[in-house]
């Protein structure tokens, strides 16, 4: 198992150098990334990550985050999979870790399902106002994009340029500082119309102490 980095959006220059409206989550999360407990869930694990991400919120602690078995006993235990889910390699989405989290303890989770990912423009300013009134990572999954990401703020301009800060868990490999994965893309600002594809249906997940 890895050390794992904490708040590894820390030190990223805001998007935008003219007037903005800007919001980054509150509290400390650890990076959850493929292969960080030694396994390889290369292909598969990134709404796991995704969701251990979540899990180690508000207080960016290892303590309580449940590791990827625990996770699909659980989903099994709840009947929401099958029996023999447990030791496969399917995946799971914010469905799936909106239970995990009141299953485990860990923040509340609130699902909020875009039709079309060209939607999420409609879907900034309650992202604006969840980060802004202290609110967690949101983990966010779609259709045709099933790569689960984690989001960590918005950025608004006064025209119609808006970002989102993404969280990527894809990263194979030790990561030595944030810079190292700021430099490589893995958590940076994205514009909103290239973050997602338009053709898929995003569900979202977001995380807070108190809905």
């Amino acid at each position: 198992a890895l050390e794992l980095l904490q708040d590894v959006h820390l030190g990223l220059v805001p998007p935008r150098r003219g007037p903005a409206r800007l919001a980054v989550l509150s509290g400390h999360y650890l990076y959850y990334h493929y292969g960080c407990d030694g396994l390889d869930d290369r292909g598969w694990g990134c709404g796991y990550r995704t969701l251990q991400t979540l899990c180690s919120w508000p207080k960016g602690q290892a303590t309580g985050v449940p590791g990827l078995d625990a996770v699909q006993a659980a989903l099994e235990d709840m009947g929401d999979k099958p029996r023999g889910f447990r030791g496969s390699r399917s995946w799971i989405g914010c469905v799936e870790a909106s239970l995990c989290l009141a299953h485990f303890g860990g923040p509340l989770g609130r699902l909020c399902h875009v039709p079309r990912g060209a939607g999420l423009c409609g879907e900034l300013e309650r992202l604006y106002s969840h980060f802004a009134g202290g609110g967690g990572p949101v983990m966010v999954g779609g259709d045709a994009d099933a790569q689960a990401k984690a989001l960590l703020g918005v950025c608004m301009g006064p025209d119609t340029e808006a970002y989102v800060l993404i969280l990527d868990p894809h990263y194979w490999g030790t990561p030595k500082n944030p810079r190292e994965l700021q430099a490589a893309g893995w958590v940076g600002w994205r514009e909103v119309n290239s973050a997602f594809d338009p053709c898929s249906f995003y569900n979202l997940c977001l995380t807070s102490c108190n809905f």
